[in-house]
């Protein structure tokens, strides 16, 4: 190893060091292990600079193990992004730009938040998927969207199941502009990596049509060079580097569990860092490390960032792609407003069909003015309605198709659409049957915290799946999405509630929607609003002369209502409907749109929803629900078993 290549990576394993040391927290066991695969990643092939930190054909870089985000951040501030010293001695601490795991808006240079282990892997396998659609969505797509994928994960990463629903994903599509680097420690937090895994990694790769490299020596740069580059020239595959390091490398504890996840402390730290070489104070960095990543690592950044500049310059100056060009330069980040459809369609009065159906015809009503719409389900199409019917599959073959077939990974799904949309240029949706939205949770939840307008279509939405019973009729996980800070949550009543929610849901910029959706048949409401949706909720039935109680509902349950209002009219019992699509949004309402909706006292009002009645209570004091779990019949006989009838509604109502 060369002498500059030896200081350099014993700065930022001291750097690691301290930052843990001062932090008094945190995980310098892989930090360590994996500074020379990092250091030679980012001064030998990483194309990005910290010029412009979201240029759009720089290469992506995903942290998978979070926990070792005290190297990234020591490369960041090496590589002269907006992470200063100061931003390293307050590691870990309230506010600071270097939080315990990273975070994708909030500090520059971090293309994904990562925490839990093995979505990573997950949003890297999307960011490659998408840099191959936004390649040819575009005559030009070689010249704006050509990049590379790399990640970094360890063995914590590829215990987790959805790093497997995603390596056999990215295989099966040869993503072949994807490199994984595995940090190969052979440790966990709890000991020995034999204590629960026996596994050959590589032959379970190769199995997934990955190709595989190995370094044997983690902290020779030449080989760990030599390997990133064989693998940048895979024609057809992805590529796993596996690189064998030794967990918390210098520490007297090195090699053991005990470095993972605890700081060396003051007199392990010096000792480590003599081993490398490096007798200096805390926190210190010679000239010479600053300008080797100049040269390096900023250098090759500003000479692609210069020639991509003047590539845009000559495609906006061509008469022949300047539509194109315009069309792409408005369709890098999220915002699509202006290429919606100005209005609704037609809707056929009297009509009725399911809102999985409206939302399938929505969703191509959308697709003819949107080129970059993407998305797919995770096996369940021709039930969610989610084909993009003008557009081919995404294959192998085929990386301009718009329909993606994620096969049953629902997780992996989740968190790849994470990365496409991290990865920009591109808008998506994801669709499955509710009961399994439990299986995308922590996806779900990974997309609300990095402010990504993902879109989740879910069909099935109630205990009228009827025959299958009660393992696919959904009862808690309404109430579990409503309950993610950052998420909306929209189920609509009939088909124009239906277009409305997807009309809210492209709109939006920083928070993802889920679109709960029915399977049975609903009618068109005489007075539903599509352009209601936004407001949360709205009159859509009223009153005949004064309400003595009003009906809150959402979904198939409105028209339910609405038959339970025509019930208590008849015994003398004025009652409102109120149409409640999405809590969220009718929470940010002004107090005066909110009670001139819900006009009554919380006593006088009733919620129905035939889902689990957790938190109804903040708006109605009487909450008729299902809080157990449901039955196998058909859905008119689970409707009567359970009571969801106009006639137990108006008693309900007569009781009050």
């Amino acid at each position: 190893m060369k002498t500059n290549d030896q200081l350099a990576i014993a700065t930022i394993r001291s750097l690691c060091i301290d930052t843990i040391n001062k932090a008094n927290s945190g995980h310098p066991g892989m930090a360590l292990g994996s500074a020379p695969a990092l250091y030679t990643l980012f001064t030998r092939h990483l194309v990005a600079t910290p010029k412009d930190s979201l240029w759009f054909n720089r290469d992506r870089f995903v942290l998978s193990s979070g926990h070792a985000s005290a190297l990234l951040y020591s490369l960041l501030h090496l590589c002269g992004y907006k992470v200063s010293m100061d931003d390293l001695k307050a590691f870990r601490q309230i506010d600071s730009l270097t939080p315990g795991h990273p975070e994708y808006g909030w500090t520059e240079g971090v293309d994904a938040t990562s925490g839990p282990l093995g979505q990573g892997i997950s949003q890297a396998v999307g960011m490659a998927m998408a840099e191959t659609m936004v390649n040819k969505l575009y005559s030009f797509g070689d010249d704006v969207c050509n990049h590379y994928t790399y990640a970094l994960c360890g063995d914590g990463c590829l215990q987790e199941g959805v790093s497997q629903e995603s390596i056999s994903l990215a295989g099966h599509l040869k993503l072949n502009k994807l490199i994984l680097l595995y940090d190969a420690n052979q440790v966990t937090l709890d000991g020995a990596l034999d204590l629960s895994f026996s596994e050959q990694v590589k032959n379970r790769f190769l199995a997934s049509e990955w190709e595989v490299l190995e370094v044997k020596d983690g902290n020779n740069v030449e080989e760990i060079d030599a390997a990133i580059a064989k693998a940048k020239t895979s024609k057809n595959k992805p590529t796993l580097i596996i690189v064998n390091t030794i967990i918390g490398y210098g520490s007297a504890k090195q090699g053991t569990s005990k470095v993972h996840g605890s700081p060396l402390g003051v007199e392990d730290g010096k000792q480590a860092k003599l081993s490398y070489g490096f007798d200096h104070e805390d926190f210190y960095v010679p000239a010479e490390v600053y300008e080797l990543f100049n040269k390096t690592f900023g250098a090759r950044g500003e000479k692609a960032y210069q020639k991509y500049q003047k590539t845009l310059n000559k495609l906006a100056s061509k008469k022949k792609t300047k539509d194109e060009y315009d069309r792409f330069i408005s369709l890098k980040g999220i915002d699509i407003d202006k290429y919606l459809p100005d209005v609704y369609p037609d809707f056929e009065e009297g009509s009725s069909k399911s809102t999985r159906v409206a939302s399938g015809q929505a969703l191509n009503y959308m697709m003819l003015s949107l080129p970059n719409l993407y998305g797919g389900s995770a096996d369940v199409a021709a039930s969610v309605m989610t084909k993009l019917n003008n557009g081919s599959d995404y294959r192998a073959d085929n990386r301009g198709g718009h329909n993606i077939h994620w096969g049953i990974r629902e997780f992996a799904m989740a968190s790849a659409q994470n990365g496409m949309l991290l990865h920009g240029g591109v808008r998506s949706y994801v669709g499955s049957f509710f009961v399994f939205s439990d299986y995308m949770k922590p996806a779900i939840r990974m997309a609300c915290l990095s402010h990504l307008p993902a879109i989740y279509l879910f069909s099935h939405d109630s205990i009228a799946v009827g025959e299958d019973g009660p393992t696919h009729q959904p009862i808690e996980q309404l109430a579990m999405l409503r309950s993610i800070p950052n998420m909306d949550v929209i189920r609509p009543c009939d088909e124009r509630e239906t277009y409305g929610a997807w009309f809210n849901a492209l709109r939006s910029k920083n928070r993802p929607t889920a679109i709960i959706l029915s399977r049975q048949n609903l009618p068109l409401l005489k007075n539903s609003d599509g352009s209601k949706v936004k407001l949360g909720a709205y009159v859509v039935s009223k009153e005949n002369k004064e309400a003595q109680f009003v009906l809150v509902a959402t979904g198939s349950e409105v028209s339910l209502a609405i038959n339970a209002q025509k019930l208590l009219l008849e015994k003398g019992i004025d009652v409102r409907v109120v149409s409640m699509p999405c809590w969220s949004y009718f929470d940010k309402q002004s107090r005066e749109y909110k009670n001139s909706v819900i006009h009554l006292s919380r006593d006088k009002c009733v919620s129905i929803e035939m889902l689990s009645t957790f938190g109804w209570a903040k708006y109605c004091a009487t909450n008729i629900g299902i809080d157990r779990f449901g039955a196998s019949a058909p859905a008119k006989d689970v409707f009567q078993k359970f009571n969801f009838t106009p006639e137990f509604v108006a008693s309900v109502v007569e009781k009050l």
